[in-house]
């Protein structure tokens, strides 16, 4: 359906796509992942025509599909429109067909003409088929669901768009977007404005589209149920891998693994033959030798290895440091900006040492207010909210990237947080969360959004806390960068509270929910695939179990253990041995004979030197040529030998 071949694309003086081909087959649901500023975003702008590649082309095979794209922009809206209005203006040519269908009806109405008026019913008739199926009967209902899922009450569908914020305007592009079935459905990272609940709502709908679905995001969760298909932006090139997230996940280590191996064989083999041509460079019986070897070199490919994680990958927590059994005691809480409406109230639960907190539930329910309350940055308005005995919290908002200062250097960002730190125990803070050597004097302004967060955490840590309360933490990570930091925080052994719309983060973290409805707050003493389920019990509903498993378009097999990977390697090479053996033997050999018959060359050359011998000229010009001849030949066969084992030996 969508063909990119050999498409080159450059911004300024940086490259962003250089010769990438790939193609994208019907109803095939892409993941496009890779670090940010990759490319990812410019491949759905090539798509769509927003941009054109400087070389190569971008093709559509067949007829051209209508595409729905997610932009990260809002749409144009007027003054007088009502989130449903607004929303409902989703498809122009279902707009269309409902003004042509009432033009004609009203044309019906006003003719007297039979033969007219028959030909008005079939165009009407015909109209109206194609208005069905594009859903432009049940477009209303669709879009009232879609509203709801993502959010939205039924009370907001009259009020004026214009009093939405940003991210809840968002939340109505998204539903413009999803609702008008296009052929080819492109999301660039639409889990961003999201909360939890939003979040699993638009997987289960996206679970049901039946086109074509490119995602772009580093979402895992929503990756790893929706794509069967996995395309890697990084380097300036496309990586397509016929599987979906941990299906790519694994294959990206394997690839990183042969293509490393075959890199270091390689340089390996160039520095072998650049120390001989250095070597033999001005040797005149070597020249032969020399100039087979230079061919040899010009020849060779140089083997880009990728990169094998995310900068993002660099996590390491310091100490947990002891406290009291109860680390939060909350009773009675509640919290008003105004002192009259109220964004929660009659709060109370505690949580225990080690346990690991997640607060789930729509956005606008205080999600955010409370992380504030209970790390000391807010007081509450009624009730108390009590730190254990030795507790020390420590506090990373979801707007951490425009509370650090960007002029300060990192080490001067760490050392604000407490000034009786020493440089090397500086050093050594940072040096946890991988800013080694002179990192230290960077700046925070020229640091990438991973970074940023791996600043803030060294920050934090700064005052030794044992109370981790932390707000969105995987906002600017990339996959990688969201496993590293939830691997640490998993060996972490202090307690912490999350909020987090990352589902999959959420799964693999949380021991304890905390769930916040219009109801009030519930605490579950479990994690979040066992709340859910109690969730859907307490509603008479069931849910469906997500099944965390590699999405590809063949069969996978169990994993190895790394017993059986070693096992096979072994066997493996012993298959290889034997060639690898009676190769090594061609090239020793004829690299014997090249030197057997440049000695000779060098004593016939002597020989017709000598003023004084006898010399048949004849015969030695002869043998020359002969002895040329075979060197020729001989150079030939051990390049190609050469190169064999060369190759054999990197697998």
């Amino acid at each position: 359906m969508i063909n990119f071949q050999n498409v080159s694309i450059h911004f300024g003086t940086q490259d962003v796509l250089r010769d990438v081909s790939f193609k994208i087959n019907p109803r095939e649901r892409v993941g496009i992942v890779g670090p940010n500023g990759a490319g990812k975003s410019t491949v759905f702008h090539l798509i769509t025509g927003e941009l054109s590649p400087e070389k190569g082309d971008v093709l559509f095979e067949g007829t051209k599909p209508t595409i729905g794209h997610l932009h990260q922009q809002l749409n144009k809206w007027d003054e007088a429109d009502t989130l449903l209005s607004y929303t409902m203006r989703s498809s122009k040519k279902i707009k269309e067909l409902e003004e042509q269908i009432t033009q004609i009806e009203s044309q019906i109405t006003q003719t007297e003409d039979k033969q007219e008026r028959t030909r008005l019913l079939n165009q009407v008739g015909r109209l109206q088929t194609e208005f069905e199926h594009l859903g432009g009967y049940d477009l209303e209902t669709r879009v009232k669901e879609a509203l709801g899922g993502l959010g939205f009450h039924t009370s907001d569908f009259d009020r004026p768009f214009s009093e939405f914020s940003g991210g809840w305007k968002m939340r109505a592009e998204m539903v413009r977007t999803l609702v008008v079935k296009p052929d080819v459905l492109m999301l660039d990272e639409p889990s961003n404005y999201l909360d939890l609940p939003a979040v699993e709502w638009m997987q289960r709908f996206l679970k049901e589209y039946q086109g074509t679905l490119l995602l772009i995001s580093h979402d895992r969760f929503l990756l790893r149920t929706l794509t069967n298909v996995t395309l890697e932006i990084d380097g300036q090139t496309a990586t397509r891998y016929n599987g979906g997230l941990d299906y790519y996940m694994e294959e990206r280590v394997r690839r990183y693994e042969t293509l490393l191996a075959a890199k270091r064989n390689q340089d390996r083999i160039i520095e072998q033959n650049q120390r001989f041509i250095d070597t033999y460079r001005y040797t005149a019986s070597k020249a032969p030798q020399v100039q087979s070897r230079v061919k040899m070199l010009e020849k060779i490919e140089p083997i880009i290895v990728p990169r094998q994680a995310s900068e993002n990958g660099k996590l390491r927590l310091p100490e947990f440091h002891h406290c009291g059994t109860t680390v939060l005691t909350v009773k009675d809480a509640g919290f008003s900006y105004d002192g009259r409406s109220f964004v929660f109230r009659n709060v109370s639960f505690d949580i225990g040492r080690g346990e690991r907190v997640a607060v789930v539930g729509f956005n606008g329910m205080g999600k955010t207010t409370f992380s504030r309350l209970v790390s000391g940055g807010a007081v509450p308005t009624e009730g108390e909210v009590i730190l254990g005995h030795k507790v020390v919290p420590g506090y990373v908002s979801q707007d951490f990237a425009e509370t650090i200062p960007p002029e300060r250097s990192l080490m001067n960002v760490v050392k604000h947080e407490d000034d009786t730190l020493s440089e090397n125990q500086c050093r050594t803070l940072l040096g946890s969360f991988g800013f080694s050597g002179d990192d230290a004097f960077k700046t925070a302004g020229v640091l990438s959004g991973g970074e940023k967060i791996r600043l803030a955490f060294a920050r934090m840590f700064a005052q030794k806390p044992n109370f981790l309360v932390l707000d969105e933490p995987t906002t600017h990570l990339d996959i990688n960068g969201r496993r590293a930091l939830e691997e640490e925080l998993k060996k972490y052994e202090g307690s912490m509270l999350v909020v987090s719309h990352d589902v999959e983060f959420v799964r693999n973290i949380a021991t304890t929910i905390l769930s916040i409805t219009e109801n009030g707050f519930t605490k579950y003493q479990c994690g979040y695939d066992d709340f859910k389920v109690m969730e859907a019990k307490s509603r008479g509903e069931t849910v469906e179990q997500e099944v965390n498993k590699p999405s590809s378009t063949e069969t996978k097999a169990a994993p190895l253990s790394q017993k059986e990977k070693r096992k096979l390697r072994a066997e493996e090479r012993e298959k290889k041995a034997p060639l690898l053996r009676s190769l090594r033997r061609r090239v020793e050999a004829t690299e014997a004979r090249i030197g057997v018959l440049e000695q000779e060359q060098s004593e016939l050359v002597a020989a017709m030197s000598d003023s004084s011998a006898n010399i048949d000229y004849a015969t030695i010009n002869r043998r020359m040529s002969e002895i040329q001849t075979e060197l020729e030949t001989l150079n030939t066969l051990w390049e190609q030998a050469a190169s064999e084992l060369a190759f054999l030996e990197a697998e």
